[in-house]
């Protein structure tokens, strides 16, 4: 098992250098078929989706379409991954609400808890979650 980082999903997500993409496309497909396996952390998809924000003007949604069937391949280890997966789908419903704000509201929801205590008001936005301040 291998470690991947940020650069190949962005190299391989934005295809902005052909060669490296392809490079990319071709470690995703031994990933799919089994012949590889890789494993990777919330905070390198965090900086994934901030990148494909911020540098590439890329929309949540179109970033959620281009990352879940990247980060879905089962041989693909992500601890906690039905979370993050699910963090994806809440930050692809919302462009106010970033991923580590979605992450926290997908792993509040796993752990069965509906009350978040902050500043940020992009919380109450989320169906289900009650923002406190202390």
């Amino acid at each position: 098992m291998r470690w991947l980082d940020t650069n190949i999903f962005l190299r391989f997500l934005t295809n902005d250098d052909r060669a490296k993409a392809a490079a990319c496309l071709a470690l995703f497909q031994q990933v799919q078929r089994g012949d590889e396996w890789l494993t990777t952390s919330e905070s390198i998809v965090a900086e994934v989706t901030f990148v494909l924000t911020r540098q590439y003007h890329l929309s949540h949604s179109e970033i959620t379409a281009r990352l879940r069937p990247v980060l879905s391949l089962s041989g693909l280890r992500i601890s906690e991954k039905h979370t993050v997966l699910r963090a994806l789908e809440y930050f692809g419903e919302s462009e106010r609400l970033d991923f580590e704000d979605a992450l926290s509201v997908a792993h509040m929801e796993r752990l069965g808890i509906s009350e978040i205590v902050s500043y940020d008001r992009d919380f109450d936005r989320v169906s289900g979650i009650v923002r406190q301040e202390p």
